[in-house]
């Protein structure tokens, strides 16, 4: 029996025989055998996804690819609407409870290719039938896809950060907290216009970045109560993340105007400020102990040469101020 591997060749019977082994496969016909959406049957939330580029349906031909980050641009069927209920349920689909597994090749009469798991990042709230989705391919590396065997072209990235990242001035440019996410998608030309990957998890492994961006905050915030008459302040801020490693809860402890103490948890992407980020579960709990005297900052748009960025600020429980979602516990007896 065949087994899942990432950029393995299947064909169809071969998928089915891997999710749904116990059902019947009928070649050209049936669920397995025909369809491009399907969701399992013992599974429901989780789909698998036969896509093939450059496809037509009647006088629809299908426009999709693959950017260098590894966002998919992708349709449903034809007659499917934004009310549909698989659409509905892809909408609102969540990588932390369910799967949706991407098989790709690049035209008919060839294997599909096992390309990965999806991260929804949004879809086309103005048109329908077909529904117009962008995907995040989870765990992307470009480095490792075989485009030449599978004859796949990359489409270049369009994440351009804007302002205020845009400015060649150095350092961090204040600016407001986006708006609440939501699942309402965006207008046509938002949706054509741009592409923008979710950074998240290359964020988390990355300490360079996130050391970037904490100097920044502590020069920001040195500057800060500069500022505010408080030199004495200023050269007592701590990069306490630099000076006892991660296990603090917080990366900086700065002041208050009064002197009282200001613990500052930085957070930094190069991409766009509404860009998830993870907490652990000790930062989380050290938040929720010092309640308003815990700050957290996000550094978005992160660029080098001259190092800079734009930043918000939020305080207190980060509960308050962001959907948080559990995604590992740890089991004990």
């Amino acid at each position: 029996m065949a087994t899942l591997a990432r950029y393995g060749d299947y064909a169809r019977r071969e998928v089915h025989d891997i999710f749904e082994p116990t059902t019947q496969f009928t070649q050209s016909a049936g669920t397995w055998g025909i369809l491009g959406i399907i969701e399992l049957a013992d599974r429901p939330g989780d789909f698998v996804f036969f896509v093939t580029f450059g496809q037509r349906q009647g006088s629809h031909v299908f426009d999709e690819g693959i950017t260098q980050s590894g966002v998919l641009s992708w349709q449903s069927q034809p007659q499917q609407s934004l009310r549909s209920g698989t659409i509905q349920r892809l909408i609102a689909h969540d990588d932390a409870e369910h799967s949706i597994y991407l098989f790709l090749r690049t035209r008919e009469g060839i294997p599909y290719t096992y390309i990965g798991q999806l991260r929804y990042l949004t879809h086309d709230a103005t048109r329908e039938r077909p529904v117009h989705f962008q995907w995040q391919i989870v765990d992307w590396e470009v480095e490792k896809v075989p485009t030449e065997r599978m004859g796949l072209i990359l489409a270049p990235d369009d994440d351009t950060p804007e302002s205020p990242a845009e400015t060649k001035l150095p350092g961090l440019t204040l600016t407001e907290p986006p708006a609440a996410a939501s699942r309402q998608g965006v207008t046509t030309p938002t949706f054509q216009g741009r592409k923008t990957p979710d950074r998240s998890k290359v964020d988390r492994e990355n300490r360079e970045l996130g050391g970037a961006g904490e100097r920044l905050v502590l020069d920001y915030e040195r500057e800060r109560l500069r500022k505010l008459g408080r030199e004495e302040l200023a050269e007592r801020v701590r990069h306490v993340s630099e000076i006892e490693g991660d296990g603090a809860g917080f990366d900086i402890e700065s002041f208050e105007e009064s002197g009282e103490s200001r613990y500052i948890e930085v957070k930094t992407t190069k991409g766009a400020a509404e860009t998830p980020f993870y907490l652990s579960s000790n930062e989380l709990a050290f938040a929720r102990a010092k309640g308003q005297a815990f700050y957290l900052y996000r550094v978005h748009e992160y660029s080098e040469n001259p190092s800079r960025g734009g930043l918000y600020v939020t305080q207190g429980d980060p509960a308050v101020a962001f959907q948080l979602t559990p995604i590992q516990f740890r089991a004990v007896r």
